[in-house]
């Protein structure tokens, strides 16, 4: 059976997370305060990072483990 979504359907994806990572960022991010001693938006980056290229690769994360 084949599981892979269409096109559209990642590129949809990618622009609600964008918008996301962008609110996330203007409310909690870089210059607005710290989480864990080293900044939410370090935190925000790799979250977003991790997500997109889970998005990209059509990959699982939670199935990894």
């Amino acid at each position: 059976m084949n599981d892979r979504r269409g096109c559209l359907a990642g590129f949809l994806q990618l622009f609600l997370l964008d918008k996301l990572f962008d609110w996330l960022q203007k409310n909690i991010g870089f210059g607005r305060g710290g989480c864990f001693g080293f900044g939410c938006g370090f935190v925000l980056l790799i979250i977003f990072i991790l997500i997109a290229c889970g998005i990209i690769t059509n990959t699982d994360w939670l199935s990894l483990f």
